[in-house]
């Protein structure tokens, strides 16, 4: 876990994102920034902090309780494909970044690294680290075509040590223009059949009726994995109250708010604008993440003023990642979870528990 040489002049997530945009390929880079995060931080930035004063801070604390999981903070790694397009280390870098941060990794199904790989990489590097124990890892699910290619990434997952499976259900019908350098590839899926990115337009429709649209997920899907394992289910990539409501009601043990960073659909709602009505529908306890333009503590702070329980991060672990390694990354999380902090004792947040509604106003 040898250190990578940092910039000098990084002291921000906005650094890192700067710096990257010279050390990757353009086609890589284009690929990566694609999406509406302009959108996302445009909502972040309509609202505003309201400090309180005079409060007892010299106790205060970050951690979180998640499915039964202790949290350093509540801050994730968010699952993004294909590290290795930004280290030759890929995922296991940013593994043991996480370890070195305490901080939890959701692996992603197009990993470029072995699922198993990342999660052996998280307990080795907290063994290294004399850690107690590793950081909470959770496995992203993408369904396959085949429904037993599934159950099959599932089961590997679930003996691979992975405590939640996180279920996307908003990207299975997208444009897929960008392709892969030599020596990058979906690990995960080596021997699976070669899946079809196009539409195959069919008579008079282009997409309906389709392989693409044949095989996208559907609440029977859902419904289907809730029976197939005993792993906390979240869903990732809901935008509609009622949606959050019907995958809690379908056994979904928690849900996270996203809009796939906008790569998807082009004017998406950010996802931080629908975050409250959400959290209004589900009620105080369930549980309620966000995924969409954070990046930094105060953005962190914000989202959880505005309901959410724990927010990922995506983007800048690849940008962390193509300055510098697993330094890099471990480095950005040190930055985010600071930053985070001083956000919450400058609002006179001593725990997690205090932060409420009150602490944000719209602009």
């Amino acid at each position: 876990m040898s250190a990578a040489p940092l910039p000098d002049d990084i002291a921000t997530l906005a650094d890192y994102e700067r710096h990257a945009a010279a050390r990757l390929a353009p086609a890589t880079w284009a690929h990566i920034q694609q999406g509406a995060t302009p959108a996302n931080r445009a909502a972040l930035a309509r609202w505003g902090l309201v400090p309180r004063m005079l409060r007892a801070l010299d106790k205060g604390g970050t951690a979180t309780t998640l499915f039964g999981q202790i949290h350093a903070a509540p801050i994730l790694l968010a699952p993004v494909a294909y590290h290795r397009l930004a280290h030759v280390q890929g995922e296991i870098a940013t593994a043991q970044a996480a370890a070195a941060m305490d901080t939890a990794l959701v692996a992603s199904t197009l990993s470029s690294v072995p699922l198993e790989a990342i999660a052996q990489a998280l307990r080795d590097a907290a063994g290294q680290l004399q850690h107690p124990a590793p950081p909470p890892a959770w496995f992203q699910l993408y369904a396959q075509p085949d429904p037993a290619h599934s159950l099959a990434l599932v089961r590997r997952a679930e003996a691979a040590g992975y405590g939640v499976l996180v279920f996307t259900v908003d990207a299975a019908i997208k444009r897929a223009e960008f392709v892969l350098p030599d020596g990058v590839g979906a690990a995960n899926l080596a021997g699976f059949p070669p899946q079809r990115h196009h539409a195959g337009a069919q008579g008079q429709h282009l997409v309906f009726g389709s392989p693409l649209a044949r095989q996208a997920p559907t609440w029977e899907t859902l419904a289907w994995l809730r029976r197939e394992t005993a792993l906390p289910l979240v869903v990732k990539g809901l935008l509609h109250p009622d949606d959050a409501l019907r995958a809690r009601d379908a056994g979904a043990d928690g849900v996270i708010v996203s809009n796939h960073a906008g790569r998807v659909l082009d004017g998406v709602v950010p996802a931080l604008a629908m975050l409250p009505s959400i959290r209004a529908a589900l009620g105080p306890g369930y549980p309620l993440l966000l995924d969409g333009g954070i990046r930094s503590g105060a953005d962190a702070l914000k989202a959880m003023a505005l309901g959410a329980q724990a927010v990922l991060v995506g983007g800048p672990q690849f940008h962390a990642l193509a300055v510098g390694g697993m330094a890099g990354v471990a480095h950005m999380l040190h930055i985010l979870r600071t930053e985070f902090e001083l956000a919450m004792a400058q609002c006179g947040c001593a725990h997690v528990g205090e932060i409420d509604p009150a602490l944000v106003v719209a602009l």
